[in-house]
């Protein structure tokens, strides 16, 4: 028999997903993959109804069906400022998973360097390596996960073609300040680089923090493609609808791509989410107003139960720090917790290029009676390590 490609021998499957299919497996509540149990908006819902008979049920444009990209330009328009144009500027995509591999293999030729940042959510530097591309690693230091910017000129200086930015931050929660992306967009446009932004939480940011988009930075719109979905925004992590935005150059290139990755997102789905596109204002601000009240909710019960994390400036998890447990496994911590505590994590070494063991990382994108469930059999964590010894501890 042949060998299959040595390109997917570098990482293994999705950890996320597998802890998913853990909790499935033991019925524990899973907060590991990071959707919503609740539906995306009602109006949403009596669109989706209409259209499921009326149609459309065909191929839409490829790039995107012209009023889904009309709906999103004067959104993302209103928001970034910037005059983004539906026919120059957008193009759509399954999902922002695939706005990134778009975006990756638009930027980035076969041996060019890519610099992500760890901890960092794990699609970016498969994304790199199914292009062919290098990932340089630099470091996000704990607890306010900074990057050192010396390192990062240094990553600049080894020939970068591109850096990952994902601002609001998975897994960290962090939201970069003005000053760290000022710093960031001088080292591009010094090193001539692109910057490739996941922007899926946009919407989801914590008081007093402030989401600057990257594109909208000084002479940034050029060198800038930027990924996001609907998914987060508008709970509808499965309709898989994202979208890459950039000069209309780079676009051009970008519709090449997505064209023979996927050849379209789904007709039906950009037509009943036009009616997401055309929200209100208030509609983001009871959004940030819902998801600030989760994250009271949750870190309450962490605080309850003793457990150390690092407060989430922005998106909607928790990285929380297991050391004082004795594991010297993150994996086998999850897998304990899953089956034992009943709530399902992600291990946190899938996140960070560094040996990193002691972190795991939680969820609360879940209505409040799942997350005071979740909360409840946390509580008991402690106990249940004290009365067992399992299988990992020291």
């Amino acid at each position: 028999m042949p060998k299959t490609s040595l390109r997917t021998a570098s990482f293994a499957e999705s950890v996320i997903r597998g802890m998913t299919r853990l909790a499935n497996e033991c019925g524990a509540i899973n907060l590991s993959q990071g959707f919503p149990d609740f539906h995306p908006p009602e109006q949403v819902l009596q669109a989706l109804e209409r259209i499921a008979r009326e149609g459309p049920h065909q191929y839409a444009v490829t790039w995107g069906a012209p009023n889904f990209r009309a709906a999103l330009a004067r959104k993302q328009s209103r928001f970034t400022q910037l005059p983004i144009d539906p026919d120059e500027n957008v193009v759509v995509t399954c999902g922002s998973t695939e706005a990134m591999m778009v975006a990756m293999m638009t930027a980035c030729n076969p041996g060019d360097k890519v610099i992500v940042f760890s901890p960092f959510y794990e699609n970016y530097a498969a994304d790199a390596i199914l292009c062919g591309a290098v990932p340089i690693h630099v470091e996000l230091r704990p607890p306010d996960f900074s990057f050192d910017p010396d390192e990062l000129r240094r990553a600049f200086a080894q020939g970068a073609k591109a850096l990952v930015l994902c601002n609001p931050s998975n897994p960290s929660g962090k939201v970069f300040t003005r000053e760290e992306l000022l710093a960031i967009a001088n080292l591009a446009e010094e090193f001539d680089a692109f910057v490739l932004t996941d922007e899926v939480y946009e919407h989801i940011v914590y008081e007093p923090h402030h989401h600057t988009y990257f594109a909208t930075l000084p002479g940034m719109f050029e060198r800038t493609l930027s990924c996001s979905s609907l998914s987060k925004t508008y709970s509808m992590t499965g309709w898989r609808l994202g979208y890459v935005i950039a000069s209309p150059t780079v676009i051009n290139e970008a519709r090449k791509v997505h064209d023979f990755l996927t050849v379209g997102a789904a007709a039906p789905l950009q037509e009943a989410a036009v009616t997401a596109l055309e929200l209100p204002d208030s509609y983001y601000e009871d959004l940030q107003h819902l998801y600030s009240e989760k994250r009271t909710l949750f870190l309450r019960y962490l605080d309850a139960a003793g457990m150390r994390y690092t407060e989430p400036q922005g998106a909607y998890y928790v990285m929380i720090d297991i050391s004082e447990f004795g594991w010297r496994d993150d994996t086998a911590f999850c897998e304990w917790m899953a089956r034992e505590i009943g709530v399902a994590a992600v291990p946190g070494s899938s996140f960070f290029h560094e040996p990193v063991n002691h972190l795991i990382r939680l969820h609360f994108a879940k209505t409040s009676e799942t997350l005071e469930s979740a909360g409840e059999r946390l509580l008991g964590l402690r106990h249940k390590i004290k009365s067992k010894s399992p299988k990992g501890v020291v």
